[in-house]
């Protein structure tokens, strides 16, 4: 018997997952050894990224789910890093995607309902994308961190007691921060030659 063909998806290739949504299409671009990527331009990567953020059930893979999750992306990455005028705007591009949905309260069979309306199914994703980048603002906007490696573009939510997350992750970012400093400690520390004491004079001094 011929083996049944694979439908899944692929793998999410990212260093980092399971963010809240708005981080999590943030940090679907990413760099590493190998450079710069982006998974939304990759053949395939759209639904690579409506699986892993659980949504590929409710939302399209089509163009306008990916237009729409773009236009969030760049108002995210704006409001994340603008300043004055420009977070205006940002928070002008932001409160457009909130228009194209609205919430619906409906008495149901089994009680209260709350549904979630989009202009069109691909506008859902980006809507709730935006929706609940709002709700993490009003709960903990402190918590929203930046990787502390400078070259990391990786955004993360901390939900740590002490809130004392710095890292994307502890085995990448992390380990090589501790690394690096391992290595500069090693590099400044005197050199002392071999045999002599400490505090005792070297020969002919």
């Amino acid at each position: 018997m011929n083996a049944q063909p694979d439908h899944a998806a692929d793998a999410d290739p990212r260093p980092l997952l399971g963010e809240p949504l708005p981080l999590d299409l943030l940090n679907t671009r990413w760099v590493d050894g190998s450079g710069a990527h982006d998974l939304l331009e990759r053949p395939g990567g759209l639904a690579i990224w409506l699986s892993s953020a659980g949504l590929a059930d409710i939302v399209p893979d089509t163009q306008e789910t990916l237009g729409a999750l773009l236009t969030t992306r760049s108002a995210l990455s704006s409001i994340v890093v603008s300043e004055g005028s420009g977070l205006e705007q940002s928070r002008e591009m932001l409160n457009d995607i909130l228009g194209h949905g609205r919430i619906r309260r409906l008495l149901g069979t089994a009680g209260p309902e709350t549904v979630v309306e989009t202009d069109t199914p691909g506008w859902l994703a980006a809507w709730r994308t935006a929706d609940l980048y709002l709700h993490l603002l009003e709960v903990g906007p402190d918590r929203i961190r930046k990787c502390a490696n400078p070259e990391c573009p990786l955004r993360f939510y901390d939900t740590s007691k002490n809130g004392g997350r710095r890292w994307c992750s502890m085995t990448s970012c992390g380990n090589r921060a501790k690394t690096r400093r391992h290595y500069e400690r090693h590099q400044s520390a005197p050199r002392r030659g071999k045999g002599a004491a400490i505090g005792q004079p070297s020969e002919g001094a």
